[in-house]
């Protein structure tokens, strides 16, 4: 089949490649990975690409078969007799990872800090991004990952997933469709799902999934599902499951009796109550995997969870090297990111972004760099904004609720903010104030979204404020409407709290008491789900990957954080949270449209609407948009490249494949 490639914008910014044009923008792996991002976003296609077919040709092993080689330590495990050989632990089609530096070599181990049970971005990125299908290094295309290839048909409607023959889970098991079977019927299992997914539907009707044979299933759908592979390359989507060893969880399985006591045993009273504990990679060492290193723990008994090297891994070098190279994964166990950055500085740490990369440190890594042995490498952002602040729409307290429903309060609490001081002080200078919005690169920008109130003007700011809650307490703090004490707990876990320091105190001058409160992750997270918050403060993606996370652009997931009984009745189907107000609905209604649009140009149109909408509303608050961020390497550590993505819908550094990177020495 001839070459074909989109622009790297369509992908780039996930802004509408279709279910009809996804697999045509990879219909062709590159033969060599490239060594840096781009810096700067190619002109936009102007007209949608042709219908696709196959999935992109992948590159051949060399030398292969009995010639495939194995860490020296799998060597011995195959000479006393406790391992196969290596190409009976190979599939016959293996995922070849071509290198981005060069070909490695194998020993060592990777240090990574992490916060623990609560930090699951961090083990997502780094060790489980092994989806069925996976973005490729530069963000541009979609290309095979556990499955060897695919094939669209009926418009966009039916995807036929093809699996690698000989593949192997971590405890040597075959991997089939019948892992594919399995997790399927988990998902429309009401009492684990009750309700389906909306990820797997086009509109209200669910996905159908057929077996076609031991290696080929279909996904059908009602309409075309025009985001279907892009959603697929992002986190999250190892749409399988070891059949083999969680049936003795799953009552249609399970031998009666030890279901029964194993439930028990865990304190609960139904299955579905530990039926994720049970086969979770975390909290259950025994768990197969397909990731090139599986836990040998339990997370959170000791200071340390580490990763050995899965000897079934699915991936080889160009020469036919069953990766990894690195024996294993350390990841340490801190109590906050500060103990993190203390590991970095003291040379613990290969290879790491997360939770150490802030300004702040930077000078310090840069003053001990040579100490250290460490080089930097840059990670270009996709995200919209350094901090979010997303007031709940659908409060529990009725008096609340409406006072953060209307929308002067919010245009109040937004330009009593001076955003130029915070760019100065927390920034280093580097910023723009910005507010929920797409970035200039992207095709969807909308400069009236980006910008309004972002002007620091407190004097408007208090004349509005005293037309909506004018009575003041002795202290000249603002009273609700009802004549109580007004205030706001601002619930963050992951966000520099000398800005939300600084938020506090604008708000403070305008009679507006709030208080900054870090907790654990996991808390935030439940007291959001129940509804009980008054502000949750995050970070803000979406900046490029406008389509595939709209969730500052309309109530529409949990992580949206401001609306979260209108995401259950969306996410739902109207059967949990309650009805939202007009404007929302209409947005979802349009992102339901879009998502079975398969033009390019039409999900455009359909998303722009949703953004006018959305500029209209003013949903939340944001401070402002920063400048590239970074990563500390130690310089021996190699096949990182220089300049890379870092998106959660890219999980860096997870599509630069971690399992080629290499301790040169």
């Amino acid at each position: 089949m001839s070459e074909k490639r989109l622009s790297r914008r369509s992908f780039l910014q996930f802004s509408a490649v279709t279910a009809l044009g996804a697999a045509l923008a990879a219909c062709a792996q590159p033969t060599a990975a490239p060594t840096t991002a781009p810096t700067t976003a190619p002109a936009q296609p102007t007209t949608a690409p042709a219908q696709p077919t196959t999935a992109p040709a992948q590159p051949t092993p060399t030398p292969a078969g009995p010639q495939y080689k194995e860490a020296p330590a799998l060597s011995e495990l195959v000479k006393a007799g406790k391992l196969p050989p290596v190409e009976q632990r190979i599939p016959l089609e293996p995922r070849v990872v071509v290198p981005i530096e060069k070909i490695g070599k194998y020993g060592g181990e990777w240090r990574l800090g992490t916060l623990g049970v609560a930090d699951g971005a961090i083990f997502t990125r780094n060790t489980f991004y092994e989806g069925m299908v996976r973005w490729n290094v530069e963000w541009t295309d979609v290309i095979p990952g556990v499955v060897k290839s695919w094939e669209i048909e009926d418009g966009g409607k039916t995807f036929i997933w093809h699996l690698r023959k000989g593949m192997k889970w971590s405890d040597g098991e075959p991997f089939t469709a019948e892992d594919m079977e399995f997790w399927f019927e988990k998902l429309s299992n009401k009492e684990l799902n009750p309700v389906f997914s909306k990820t797997l539907s086009t509109g209200t009707d669910p996905m159908e999934f057929a077996k076609v044979d031991d290696y080929t299933v279909k996904y059908m759908f009602k309409a075309p599902y025009g985001l279907l592979l892009q959603r697929m390359a992002c986190p999250s989507s190892e749409w399988f499951s070891p059949k083999h060893y969680e049936k003795q969880f799953y009552p249609a399985y399970a031998d009666k009796d030890a279901l029964a006591a194993k439930v028990k045993a865990s304190g609960v009273e139904n299955w579905f109550q530990a039926y994720g504990t049970w086969t979770s990679v975390t909290l259950n060492p025994e768990q197969p995997v397909v990731h090139a290193w599986k836990g040998t723990s339990k997370l959170g008994d000791g200071t340390q969870w580490i990763c050995e090297r899965n000897p079934y891994f699915y991936c080889v070098d160009p020469e036919g090297n069953q990766l990894p190279y690195i024996d294993r994964q350390v990841y340490q166990l801190a109590a906050d990111t500060a103990a993190i950055s203390m590991m970095a500085l003291a040379g613990e740490l290969a290879f790491q972004d997360r939770h150490i990369a802030s300004l702040q440190n930077k000078p310090l890594f840069v003053e001990n760099a040579q100490k250290l042995d460490i080089r930097f490498v840059e990670t270009v952002g996709s995200s919209m904004n350094a901090c979010t602040i997303a007031l709940n729409w659908t409060h529990k307290d009725p008096v609340l609720r409406e006072l953060i429903q209307n929308k002067n309060f919010r245009i109040a609490l937004s330009i009593a903010i001076n955003r130029q001081e915070i760019i100065d002080i927390i920034g280093l200078g580097i910023g723009e104030p910005w507010q929920w919005a797409p970035l200039p690169d992207s095709p969807l920008y909308n400069e009236t979204l980006a910008k309004q109130y972002t002007e620091y003007d407190p004097v408007k700011a208090n004349q509005l404020l005293d037309e909506i809650i004018p009575k003041r307490d002795s202290e000249g703090m603002r009273l609700r409407p009802d004549g109580q004490p007004l205030g706001f707990v601002m619930e963050n876990s992951n966000i520099n709290s000398d800005m939300l320091d600084m938020v506090v105190k604008y708000w403070k001058d305008v009679g507006i008491r709030c208080l900054n409160k870090l907790e654990d992750r996991a808390l935030l997270y439940e007291r959001k789900r129940a509804n009980e918050h008054d502000i949750v403060i995050w970070g803000g993606d979406g900046g490029m990957d406008v389509i595939l996370e709209p969730r500052w652009y309309f109530p529409y997931s949990e992580e949206s954080n401001y609306a979260m009984d209108w995401v259950h009745w969306y996410t739902s189907g109207g059967k949990e949270g309650s009805e939202p107000i007009e404007p929302a609905k209409k947005q979802m209604e349009l992102y339901d449209k879009l998502l079975i649009t398969p033009e390019i140009d039409k999900q455009y149109e359909i998303m722009r609407e949703i953004l006018k909408i959305a500029q209209e509303q003013f949903w939340g608050i944001g401070l402002y948009r920063g400048g590239p961020g970074y990563a500390i390497v130690k310089n021996k550590f190699r096949n990182v490249p220089q300049k890379y993505w870092g998106s959660w819908l890219y999980p860096n550094p997870g599509p630069l494949n971690p399992c080629h990177f290499f301790w040169d020495v």
